[in-house]
């Protein structure tokens, strides 16, 4: 890691924290739209969208979608999370058929026309409902906190989010120390990702799983919900891998080494926020399902 990555990690992960911890829902919402968005015109870049005007207005399309669902979820008490649920839910079964795109390496690699509608709709199809995933897991429970004034809800997004976080330095060290050891040598997706091993992926598991049973007791868990939590966070592990090797694929399919250059050290924003897309609707679906 390079000084300015490092220093670069250490600038943004208080402030995301602060952000989720302290910030009430409608304007981390809101700040969150305006992040899901930069992320999603670099995946229009991604997708073959020299254009300005053209990526302008697809942003300008997929703001109005988000802004239509909060008006379509007044209540006489604020709000409704019933749509946003439900658009989450879209969103784990958009990265289930993405898991079956990524076994299909060539499906839409070329550059016409075919190819960047299918890359738009999964961009569309990627970015709601994580914002979406976001808004109802951190206004889902406004019961306090062991901390003064914070509610539960903004525990388990945070979790959701350190999930990620663990995963990635998990199998950063697991890949290191035992990439190719384990496994006899096999990669995990040779084609789209070559660095990325079984060995890393294990390592990711376990240190996702274990700061969701670290933060679990903090959101308000009960001791005999752990084992729900921990598979919850298994599969958030697993499907923001999918998010990530999914960019991954985008990036090989256009020789594209980053999503953009935005953050110093760390490329566009859709290089930091890909897993996330991913993991926030698998967490929320997981948590409403397993009832913790």
């Amino acid at each position: 890691m390079t000084r300015t990555r490092v220093f670069a990690a250490l600038l943004m992960a208080p402030l995301a924290i602060a952000g989720v911890l302290l910030l009430p829902t409608p304007w981390l919402v809101a700040l969150a739209a305006i992040v899901f968005l930069a992320a999603l015109w670099e995946w229009f870049r991604l997708s073959d969208i020299d254009d300005t005007l053209q990526r302008t207005l697809l942003l300008l399309a997929n703001l109005l979608l988000m802004a239509a669902l909060v008006w379509a979820s007044p209540t006489d008490s604020g709000g409704s999370l019933v749509l946003f649920k439900l658009v989450s839910m879209f969103g784990v079964v958009w990265w289930l058929v993405a898991m079956l795109w990524l076994r299909r390496y060539d499906f839409a690699s070329d550059h016409d026309t075919h190819a960047r509608v299918f890359k738009l709709a999964a961009g569309t199809l990627a970015v709601v409902p994580a914002w979406c995933a976001l808004a109802a897991i951190h206004a889902g429970d406004p019961a306090p906190t062991a901390w003064p004034l914070v509610p539960q809800g903004h525990v388990w997004l945070l979790t959701a989010l350190m999930i990620v976080w663990a995963t990635d330095t998990g199998a950063y060290f697991a890949g290191r120390k035992f990439g190719g050891k384990w496994f006899g040598g096999r990669r995990l997706a040779p084609r789209i990702s070559p660095n990325k091993t079984i060995e890393g992926l294990v390592g990711g598991v376990a240190a996702g799983v274990l700061v969701a049973l670290a933060m679990a007791p903090l959101a308000g868990a009960a001791p005999g919900q752990l084992p729900l939590v921990a598979l919850a966070a298994a599969a958030t592990v697993l499907f923001s891998v999918v998010g990530d090797l999914f960019e991954s694929l985008l990036k090989r399919h256009v020789g594209a080494k980053d999503s953009g250059t935005l953050i110093p050290g760390h490329g566009g924003v859709l290089d930091r926020v890909d897993s996330v897309l991913a993991a926030l609707p698998v967490f929320a679906v997981a948590k409403i399902w397993l009832g913790f």
